[in-house]
């Protein structure tokens, strides 16, 4: 009897082993073969009990059919096409057979599943994109869960889409409205990018890119505002990745009371007050306009200050007066240093503005929207939407 060194069993019983079945141990449909060379089957080795170990061949059924460099050409090219994960691009080809087109539409009808699945995340960061004419302004403010996606050009196309689909709202006659986000959401966006292409409803254009970004995506809020009859519109934004979109944005209206005045002379200051709303974040306009709750609340508070240094009344009203005022300059805009010229304040920029240009210019309203603000707050008190600094 002939025995293979090593090996305790006859060669009858290790032919026997060899036209047994294998049992794999894998989850997917496998085909398997014997033989010696690895080179021709890339295979690997399978131990039977306590017998030989045999050579086996497991392939998946997929790569019977394409090779892995065209498996991996077609999860390239999805990809491109949709820019889904790679995780679930190739979930997707690999259910639909390696058919790109059938992967496409499952991952398309899988992402609005998964979009929904992640709207309950809270999406704090983002972008505000703002579109202007020479009559309005409008500014929305797109959320996402993190900067990385807001850096995406298709985010920033989808953000830059929805503001200029806000600029041809009818809305109120009032200089300044937010708009309500739900009449947004059941318009027609006509969108041309070749990501993102065709007629799509703004909510599902949403879910669209939420599924590409593997995100929550929400469209929070929007804000409007008209020019004056006699004026201008100036309009700043923050840490601007690209023309339109920033996460911070001013937008101020200047009134004058004669047609003639210089336009430019209004833009370049009116651009300047825009970027000091965005940097010195006024709460009013003007001191008439802070409500009397705030400022008796603010002022208890300096009284009671004042009363603990052990002065004398006399004393202790002129120290509350005196920061009173210092509170004026903090959050009413006229009141405010201007940021551009610290040895003027805002009231004096217009005065002299006014002169320059020979009528009377005066601020009609102004709006400071910042991404993000009063999110988590406000998710964790189930609080009404913030209006956001606008007078």
């Amino acid at each position: 009897m002939v025995f293979y060194r090593g090996v305790k069993r006859p060669i009858a019983i290790i032919y026997k082993s060899l036209n047994s079945s294998i049992c794999c141990g894998h989850g997917y449909s496998t085909l398997t073969r014997y033989g010696n060379s690895i080179a021709e089957s890339g295979g690997y080795f399978h131990k039977h009990g306590n017998g030989p170990r045999t050579f086996a061949v497991s392939i998946r059924r997929y790569s019977t059919e394409i090779s892995s460099s065209e498996q991996m050409n077609l999860i390239k090219l999805l990809r491109e096409r949709t820019s889904a994960p790679i995780k679930e691009v190739k979930a997707a080809l690999v259910t639909s057979n390696w058919d790109i087109e059938a992967a496409q539409k499952d991952l398309r009808k899988r992402g609005i599943v998964l979009a929904s699945k992640k709207s309950s995340r809270t999406a704090a960061e983002g972008l505000l994109a703002l579109a202007q004419n020479e009559r309005k302004a409008a500014v929305i403010e797109l959320n996402c869960e993190t900067d990385f996606v807001a850096r995406n050009e298709i985010f920033q196309y989808l953000a830059l889409s929805l503001a200029k689909l806000a600029l041809l709202l009818e809305g109120s006659q009032q200089s300044f409205a937010a708009f309500p986000i739900g009449h947004l959401e059941e318009l027609k966006l006509n969108l041309d990018h070749p990501k993102l292409s065709g007629e799509k409803s703004v909510q599902n254009a949403i879910t669209e890119v939420a599924a590409m970004m593997g995100e929550n995506v929400k469209l929070r809020r929007g804000f409007a505002m008209s020019a004056p009859s006699l004026g201008v519109i100036s309009t700043y934004l923050h840490t601007s990745p690209q023309p339109g979109v920033g996460r911070i944005a001013g937008i101020l209206s200047l009134e004058v009371e004669d047609k003639n005045v210089s336009q430019d002379a209004l833009q370049r200051v009116g651009s300047e007050l825009a970027m000091h709303v965005v940097a010195a974040k006024p709460l009013f306009l003007t001191k008439e306009d802070v409500s009397s709750d705030a400022l008796s609340n603010e002022r208890e508070i300096l009284k009671s200050q004042a009363e603990s240094s052990g002065k004398p009344q006399i004393a202790i009203e002129k120290m509350v007066e005196g920061r009173l005022r210092k509170y004026f300059e903090e959050v009413v805009l006229m009141e405010q240093k201007f940021i551009v010229n610290d040895t003027m304040n805002v009231k004096t920029l217009l005065s002299n503005l006014s002169k320059d240009v020979g009528s009377p210019v005066k601020i009609g309203s102004f709006l400071r929207v910042e991404v993000g603000e009063g999110l988590q707050g406000l998710e964790a008190s189930n609080e009404s939407e913030p209006l956001a600094n606008a007078a």
